[in-house]
């Protein structure tokens, strides 16, 4: 296997993860709130499409 697949998982980073804090920082500007919404990453990240004008539900 490749040492470098499965890096960024190894460290506990995925990209739901990644997004999820991306976002979270844009919206809130809290280390809190970024940290916390990376942790629940797939879910906040669709709850914002579905949650958002212009989202996933127009």
């Amino acid at each position: 296997m490749n040492d470098h697949r499965g890096t960024a998982a190894k460290a506990g980073i995925s990209l739901g993860s990644a997004i999820a804090v991306a976002i979270s920082w844009s919206l809130n500007k809290s280390i809190f709130w970024a940290i916390l919404h990376g942790v629940f990453s797939w879910f906040y990240v669709i709850f914002y499409a579905f949650t958002r004008p212009g989202g996933l539900m127009g």
